[in-house]
């Protein structure tokens, strides 16, 4: 697939860039080298291969979920001035 220099006028028009006559030869050029890349990438023969989320084999370190701090949800809200339902009631501020 190709792009006419029309092509590009009118992708240009439609997206809202202001472009003119000599931008538009060179982005009709780099607009064609990425529509034959991608058409380089559809005709290579990708059956079998798994699908990768990286391109290198990474994997991240995780550490265990452990809680480092004591609950202490209670203490709290024993000295909040309103609490209903184990939910700390405050003034409305919107109306």
């Amino acid at each position: 697939m190709s792009l006419s220099i029309e092509d590009v006028a009118r992708i240009a028009r439609l997206s809202r860039i202001a472009v003119t006559g000599d931008e538009l030869a060179v982005t009709q050029g780099q607009l064609n080298q990425i529509l034959t890349l991608i058409e380089e990438m559809r005709a290579v023969d990708t059956t079998g291969i798994e699908p990768m989320a990286h391109a290198q084999d990474v994997m991240l370190r995780l550490r265990d979920d452990v809680a480092r701090e004591p609950d202490r949800r209670e203490a709290w809200q024993a000295v909040a001035p309103a609490v209903e339902a184990g939910l700390y009631l405050v003034p409305q501020v919107i109306e």
